[in-house]
């Protein structure tokens, strides 16, 4: 493995973030029915009395309201935060100084002078992967962000960025993509392998599959929205893995299936960022730190869920 850079160790540091992307978000979380700004304002709270600071936010989520509660939430706490967030490719958004001027829009609606970790939400059909990666550079040079990270890239997209960012001596921090017990495409494909090896930190996003990994949906009861049509087959054929996530967790001392899911992805190098709407999420959450699943554990996971993930 490379010798982290310095200026990137802080993201190797956090065994487990915060995401909130339900932060506002209504079309797949439903934002404003079953829970409030306070509600949410309770969870992030409660993430970083229980050591949970890292917190990643993208001006998408919710329209830019995401942004706009963490920056009201962080007027509130004197817990220091590390705050990540990312720059969407609007079709429009066809030059490098793009990069700069969401990035300052963003940090308006967080009320911050910078932030500590600014990423490329997905690469672009239409942009060259060099484009948004010389913006990235401009940013970083210009000390609006500690470090510079991509989202949903593949290895090829990756290397394409970190030859642009290596020109200015600029390293790549990280790699935030979907990963979890449904979704090994990242392990598989050699991405997880190639970052550890860069000394890239993988953030996986999605850590739960969208609340399938918590056991409180099944067949009959599936999720609501959006989710339910995405997961509405597969739920029947993940109920081996679950049992087994629960047993897993009661051998452990009564870990609930969701900590079994975060520490698999804890215990593969990958730092998972789930969302927490409430108190009891966000305990939940960082309850899964802290500890580690057996090798044979591990294993035990990979095998049960080899036969439905990519």
């Amino acid at each position: 493995m490379t010798e982290i850079p310095e200026s990137i160790q802080f993201l190797h540091k956090a065994e487990i973030g915060l995401g909130a992307w339900a932060w506002g978000d209504k079309i797949v979380w439903n934002y404003g029915s079953g829970y409030s700004d306070a509600d949410i304002e309770q969870g992030f709270r409660i993430s970083l009395e229980n050591g949970v600071t890292f917190i990643d936010t993208a001006e998408i989520y919710g329209n830019g309201r995401s942004e706009r509660l963490l920056g009201q939430f962080l007027e509130n706490t004197e817990i220091p935060v590390i705050v990540a967030t990312k720059f969407f490719p609007l079709p429009w958004r066809w030059s490098k100084n793009s990069v700069g001027k969401a990035l300052k829009t963003s940090l308006e609606r967080l009320d911050l002078p910078r932030v500590d970790l600014y990423q490329i939400h997905w690469p672009s059909p239409l942009i060259p992967i060099e484009t948004y990666a010389e913006g990235l550079a401009e940013v970083y040079k210009a000390g609006l962000t500690r470090a510079v990270g991509v989202s949903n890239y593949n290895k090829n997209q990756m290397q394409r960025a970190i030859t642009v960012l290596s020109k200015y001596e600029i390293p790549l921090g990280s790699n935030q993509v979907e990963y979890h017990l449904l979704n090994r495409n990242a392990e598989k494909s050699g991405l997880l392998a190639r970052c550890q090896e860069l000394g890239i930190r993988l953030i996986a996003y999605s850590p739960l599959a969208m609340g399938l990994l918590t056991g409180k949906y099944t067949p009959e009861n599936p999720p609501s929205g959006v989710r339910g049509g995405r997961y509405a087959n597969i739920l029947k054929e993940i109920q081996p893995l679950l049992k087994l996530m629960t047993e897993l967790g009661q051998d452990l001392g009564g870990k609930s299936p969701a900590q079994i899911a975060l520490n698999w992805l804890i215990c593969k190098g990958a730092l998972p960022i789930p969302g927490a709407k409430n108190t009891r999420q966000a305990e939940m959450n960082a309850g899964a730190a802290g500890w580690r699943l057996s090798p044979e554990q591990v294993s035990a996971l990979d095998q049960a869920s080899e036969s439905f993930t990519k």
